[in-house]
């Protein structure tokens, strides 16, 4: 009986330290220590034409937060049933967008909006702003907007920071990453905020000007053609003479030879609605992320560095083409009382002809980098 006794407080005691084992797992466990910690510094160097990239500090960019952060931006763990990454939204091969009017998430639930490239996002903070990601600005910074935007948004991943946290901390190879990005000691300081970081750093590397427009801002007259040229032309003209053509674009996709984003990180109201009020837009875009009404239908102003590769178009995927979208502004817009004065006063938008129009097209195909579709840094490591 003695014998059997001990035995069963034994088995008790097993059962019990196994129940503990379970429930504290791998949550609280400290054993990374033994993993070194050297992080290899990492500075975003801007290609050529662009300006040098400025970001928030407390976020250092390392070899090792990047590659964890491409892990996470391409793995489906982020999301409640395992079937949505951030790439689902942002194939590399669509200039970082998914090719849709209206972003899909999880059990295909349709968004609010187009989902927007990434490609030179990490120039859109502006430290002096608190609205600059997302078509309506509501985040200030990348890492913000990693924070409160698709996890936990019931139509894209549908999932709680929660279960995310719990999941990586488990999972057979992140908590090494985790160490080896930010210097945790334990399982259990994997985070939502150390997930954001990576996203972000990985984010700021997605950086792209090599175009057949920038080999020819170094060589001149060699690889633009007669039509691009007379597109550019047209998207520069800025002299307001008599007789001169103008398309007015450059006046919202601005650019310089050390500074072409082809965006001046502003705000504005393009013409999409007509309202004979502030309260009449469909969407109220940045006047919802502000409470000011006087944005209400205004959207961020895009780049159009690879344009051609992001239809279709608009905040809401309205304009399936190019040509689409010149027809739209040649006609000066819908009206709004917050119209954007370019397009409420200006007059030589409507003198352009079909042969003009095209050639703008023919222009913004010329911004397109294709050169980075297979680059291993950026594509899945999966």
């Amino acid at each position: 009986m003695k014998i059997k006794a001990v035995v069963f407080i034994l088995c008790c005691l097993v059962i019990i330290a196994c129940q503990e084992s379970e429930h504290l797992g791998p949550f609280s466990s400290c054993n990374l220590t033994s993993i070194p910690y050297n992080p290899t510094s990492y500075t975003v160097v801007s290609p050529k034409g662009l300006p040098p990239m400025e970001h928030p500090n407390g976020n250092p960019i390392s070899i090792e937060g990047i590659e964890l952060g491409r892990h996470l931006f391409y793995d489906p763990i982020l999301s409640r049933d395992s079937t949505i990454s951030c790439s689902s939204c942002h194939d590399i091969n669509k200039a970082f967008t998914d090719g849709l009017a209206k972003s899909v998430g999880i059990d295909n639930r349709v968004g609010r909006r187009s989902s927007m490239s990434l490609i030179n996002v990490g120039y859109n903070w502006i430290k002096s702003r608190d609205h600059n990601f997302m078509w309506d600005g509501r985040f200030a910074t990348l890492e913000e907007q990693i924070l409160g935007g698709p996890v936990e948004d019931p139509l894209e991943m549908d999932n709680t920071w929660e279960k995310v946290e719990a999941d990586l901390r488990k999972h057979p190879t992140y908590p090494t990453m985790f160490r080896k990005a930010f210097g945790i000691d334990c399982y259990d300081e994997i985070s939502k905020e150390l997930v954001a970081k990576a996203i972000a750093q990985f984010e700021r590397t997605l950086n792209s000007a090599n175009s057949r427009y920038d080999e020819d801002v170094w060589v001149k007259f060699v690889y633009l053609s007669n039509e691009e040229r007379e597109g550019f032309k047209l998207f520069n003209e800025t002299t307001g003479l008599p007789g001169n053509k103008d398309a007015e674009c450059v006046h919202c996709h601005s650019f310089s030879r050390d500074k072409a984003l082809f965006a001046r990180n502003e705000f504005s109201n393009n013409g999409l609605d007509s309202t004979q009020t502030l309260f009449g837009f469909a969407d109220n875009g940045y006047g919802e992320a502000t409470g000011d009404a006087p944005q209400n239908g205004q959207f961020r102003e895009v780049s159009l560095r690879n344009i051609a590769l992001t239809a279709p178009y608009m905040h809401d995927g309205r304009f399936q083409t190019l040509e689409e979208v010149v027809d739209h502004y040649v006609t000066g817009g819908h009206y709004a009382p917050n119209l954007a004065p370019v397009l409420s006063s200006a007059q030589t938008l409507k003198t352009l002809d079909a042969n003009d129009k095209a050639n703008i097209v023919a222009f913004l195909y010329a911004l397109t980098d294709s050169s980075y579709f297979n680059k291993p840094e950026w594509s899945s490591p999966f």
